[in-house]
């Protein structure tokens, strides 16, 4: 064998055996300073990637403190008397919504489904799972758009949680004051988070806090400890971030679906937490929380309710038209502006001057101009107010053919302008301002202003303009007698040992 061939096999394996001598070294001193400080080691890197300061408490913990020790003797009588207003106004806009199509599926695929316990869906009265009984039930709420609204940095319609507390006050055997402390707690959660989170501005579905509110109230009913709470919030947060597309251009039926969705599934999220289910940590302030992914920054909540701060819950506004909330002030306005012409034939134009958030809302595409589906309509700014302008009333039947095809309504519809106004822009936080001016082929150019609409907080409907409401919607279904039985049982709502059992009082 040639020497230098032989050398080299006689060296390989002591080239292997030294680098395996080296390994053995390296691995046991790295597995010493690993054994010697694993915790410090996770610990500090969580530190770096967590939004979280020392000391701090997490979002998801702040608000489980806050739902677990809100009690209904804490809340001013102004504030109670709100949520029953609010509790009314919403099964007055579910029963008014029981037969549309889109109540009528979510009520199909609920009849599909039997659970022990099982929950009521309203009008229908038949028995399902909780969660599907929280959908149907949400979409009948929604379908109308005719329940309330918020408006801050971010805006919303909170009453959409009410579909989330009805079922557990039912299967949990909660009262009337349980109910109204609930329907308080998620008005807290759902305004004090969109007052510091722009949902438009990220992209994100107003529905990503309805879910957020309705677990609070939910797990509240449901009695959740604090800690169960926490994992609840985790659970849902975690996996349920809606995106705002179905608000946009050509509206579908997910309009009308995507908050009872978020509430089916804050339901469910509550059921896993009670079972023992466990949730992300940090929800929000981990590495790749709800901050670092999402907002790209932390929000900090504002102080809630009580201890002199305002509560949510008085700063939403109830709506006198059944159309999207940017075009409550417009509504007024062209009603209002039918004193200054005989027929709607002598408008030459009609130029509306809002903000420009309300024309992303509901004139950000010629579809608005010519709806082609009931959600598209009712969340058209030039539409509704050529309704309005041509007919002196709008509601939801003006939303269907053959109003949607009607070839004069939409020659005026296509004479409608919206300008963005800056003074608009500078309180639309506050009020939806509206500028209304009506050119006439004379020549005349008539104007009327609308700040606050009837509803807004600073300009409340009365009892009795909500009980007409209330009588217009459940009329549709139930008898003048059973409508005043529970106009009646609603005003008397912290009396009530048993507030599931308003769901069974709506059954058709």
């Amino acid at each position: 064998m040639d020497k230098t061939l032989q050398n080299e096999v006689v060296d390989r394996p002591s080239a292997a055996r030294r680098r395996f001598l080296k390994h053995v070294v390296a691995t046991s001193a790295a597995a010493g300073a690993a054994a010697a400080l694993p915790a410090l080691a996770q610990e500090k890197n969580e530190r770096m990637w967590s939004t979280l300061g020392s000391g701090e408490v997490s979002v998801a913990e702040t608000l489980a403190r806050y739902a677990t020790n809100l009690r209904y003797e804490d809340l001013p009588p102004e504030v109670a008397r709100t949520a029953k207003r609010i509790v009314l106004d919403t099964l007055g806009c579910a029963i008014g919504g029981y037969t549309a199509g889109p109540s009528q599926i979510a009520i199909k695929l609920a009849s599909a489904a039997s659970a022990k316990p099982g929950a009521t869906v309203m009008c229908r009265g038949i028995k399902t799972s909780p969660d599907l009984a929280v959908f149907a039930n949400g979409v009948m709420i929604r379908y109308l758009d005719f329940n309330d609204g918020y408006i801050s940095l971010g805006s919303g319609h909170p009453s959409d949680t009410i579909a989330a507390l009805l079922t557990p006050c039912e299967l949990a055997g909660r009262s009337g004051r349980d109910l109204i402390t609930a329907t308080v707690l998620t008005y807290e959660v759902f305004c004090k988070v969109v007052d510091v989170l722009d949902t438009g501005g990220l992209g994100l579905d107003h529905s990503t806090v309805i879910g957020l509110a309705a677990v609070a109230g939910a797990g509240r009913l449901m009695g959740l400890t604090q800690e169960q709470l926490v994992q609840a919030i985790g659970i849902h947060v975690g996996g349920n971030t809606a995106i705002n597309q179905g608000r946009v251009g050509t509206l579908s039926n997910w309009k009308t679906y995507a908050s009872a969705e978020a509430c089916r599934k804050a339901t469910f999220a509550v059921q896993l937490a009670q079972a023992g289910m466990t949730g992300p940590d940090q929800v929000f302030e981990g590495r790749d929380g709800f901050f670092n992914v999402i907002t790209r920054k932390p929000f900090t909540l504002p102080k809630l309710g009580g201890g002199g701060e305002p509560y949510g819950i008085m700063h939403a506004f109830t709506k006198r038209f059944a159309l999207g909330q940017y075009s409550q002030t417009v509504a007024q306005a062209a009603l209002e502006a039918r004193q200054f012409f005989k027929d709607p034939d002598e408008i030459q134009e009609v130029n509306i001057r809002v903000s420009r958030i309300a024309i992303k809302v509901m004139a950000d595409s010629p579809d608005k101009w010519r709806p082609q589906t009931h959600e598209t309509a009712d969340h058209s700014m030039p539409y509704s107010a050529g309704v309005a302008l041509m007919y002196g009333t709008i509601d939801d039947r003006y939303y269907e053919d053959p109003y949607l095809h009607d070839q004069r309504l939409l020659d005026l519809v296509s004479r409608v302008k919206c300008i963005p106004s800056e003074e608009a822009d500078r309180h639309e936080k506050e009020f939806n301002l509206c500028d209304l001016e009506i050119v006439l082929k004379s020549g005349q150019r008539k104007s009327v202003r609308v700040d606050y609409h009837r509803g807004h907080w600073k300009n409340p409907m009365t009892d009795a303009e909500m009980e007409e409401k209330f009588r217009l919607l459940a009329g549709r279904q139930l008898p003048a007698e059973r409508v005043e039985n529970l106009l009646r049982q609603l005003w008397a709502l912290e009396d009530m040992p048993k507030a599931g059992a308003l769901v069974e009082m709506t059954r058709v």
